[in-house]
């Protein structure tokens, strides 16, 4: 039987997968587990979420899931999830909640858990939590039920913790921010804005419906406009939650997170801040990264799908960057999870401190042709299953040699199948792909 949780936690649609009830329960159990693996005190969890309309709804949940099984609850509103990481952290608390769905439509939401120190659950905690689903978990009455409370200098606090990572003065850089509708409309800007860059906003007006709709980092079409047209010098796109950022160059160029991920080893490399010399990535990111890498002497080590398998790896090795082509990086001197503020910062320093503008900070990698398909499917088991697949992955593979590559992976999170491609060229990616697509499709 799958896991109920995903490589990012829980999602569903919000009110239909994803009910008050199941939230609810879900919140309890966190709470449950947590305590019998440490009696000394009470539970003390921090309760996040983004602004979809369904977030209300499920944070009320949650908090009344932790304070009914004695935990008590300090509830920050709507923040990024690297926020409610931070947080969870710096209050000493023993579990963060975020509530989101991140890149996702509205109408899905989710619910990420963090533990001590704000870090990702382990496996097998999330187990626990899951198998304790089955059982009621302990009601606790009079003072042992838990309080909530609801601090007012939470987001400065996160904008003080940016800023203090941020190693450069960003004093006449001027960015385009999309956040997206989302979790960082008022939160980006404003960290941006202190660390000395002219700030331009676009999508930062949530409504609860509006969130990731046709705007963010999965989106970046309007970014690339309004750069052009407000002559600033990049654009950021951040999705609904927040731990993530995809750039825009001053042409209008999208700069993904491999080419961002470039830049920033180059920069932790020549500031004797890359351990051991290396980049942690996933398998998804472009071959023109890993030849990047190796011109600069820089190692590149790759993990499986999922920001959290490269979070296992940094924390493991003890190295200093690592992250994923859709944008998500991890800095684990200062934050515990991906962060799209941090990340966006830390770029922009590298603008001001070098003078470069970022196309030829991005050239330092050239990006092979990639083309990457999402398959929808009835089940994802058998296609990982299908001898049919594996032969035709094995074709593709010979026919594109060593000059591309072939990779298809089920998502964490919904019933599709990514088939990506990389070739010497975007018509031989894209026939290739589409090959493979059709089989993946008829496989399920």
């Amino acid at each position: 039987m799958a896991r109920m949780f995903g490589t990012d936690g829980v999602r569903g649609l919000a009110n239909g997968d994803l009910t008050p009830e199941f939230a609810l329960s879900v919140a309890g159990s966190a709470a449950g587990v947590l305590a019998a693996h440490d009696r000394s005190h009470r539970p003390v969890a921090v309760v996040g979420r983004d602004p979809r309309r369904s977030g209300q709804m499920l944070e009320a949940a949650v908090v009344a899931g932790l304070s009914a099984a004695g935990a008590d609850v300090v509830r920050v509103g709507v923040l990024p999830t690297p926020a409610v990481a931070y947080l969870t952290g710096v209050l000493s608390a023993d579990l963060g909640v975020m509530i989101s769905a991140s890149h996702n439509p509205m109408p899905d939401n989710g619910i990420k858990l963090f533990g001590e120190g704000g870090h990702k659950l382990p496996d097998g905690i999330e187990d626990e939590i899951e198998a304790s689903l089955r059982v009621s978990f302990s009601r606790p009455t009079g003072e042992q039920l838990g309080r909530v409370s609801e601090p007012s200098d939470v987001a400065d606090r996160y904008v003080e913790h940016l800023l203090a990572a941020t190693p450069a003065s960003l004093t006449g850089v001027r960015v385009v921010v999309d956040c997206a509708n989302g979790a960082a409309s008022e939160v980006a800007p404003a960290a941006y804005r202190a660390a000395g860059a002219d700030v331009v906003t676009i999508n930062a007006e949530p409504d609860g419906v509006n969130i990731n709709d046709a705007c963010g980092s999965t989106d970046p079409e309007e970014l690339c406009a309004a750069v052009v047209r407000h002559g600033a010098h990049l654009g950021i796109a951040h999705d609904g939650d927040a731990d993530r950022c995809v750039a825009v160059d001053a042409a209008g160029t999208v700069v993904d997170g491999d080419q961002i991920m470039a830049v920033l080893a180059v920069a932790m490399a020549e500031h004797g801040e890359l351990s051991s010399r290396t980049l942690v990535t996933t398998v998804m990111s472009n071959l023109g990264l890993h030849l990047a890498m190796r011109e600069q002497d820089i190692t590149l080590r790759t993990t499986a799908v999922g920001d959290r398998y490269v979070l296992e790896e940094l924390r493991a090795c003890g190295y200093s960057l690592g992250g994923e082509q859709s944008g998500h990086v991890v800095m684990p001197a200062y934050a515990t999870t991906g962060d799209g503020l941090l990340t966006a910062l830390r770029l922009m320093s590298r603008i001001s401190e070098t003078g470069m503008p970022l196309a030829r900070l991005a050239g330092v990698m050239r990006r092979l042709p990639q083309v990457l398909l999402s398959v929808p499917v009835t089940d994802k088991s058998l296609v990982a299953q299908s001898t049919a697949v594996r032969s035709a992955v094995d074709t593709v593979s010979s026919e594109l040699g060593e000059h591309g590559r072939v990779l298809l992976r089920p998502s964490g999170t919904e019933q599709l199948v990514r088939v990506m491609v990389e070739a010497v060229s975007e018509e031989t990616a894209q026939a290739a792909a589409d090959r493979l697509a059709g089989v993946v499709s008829t496989a399920s």
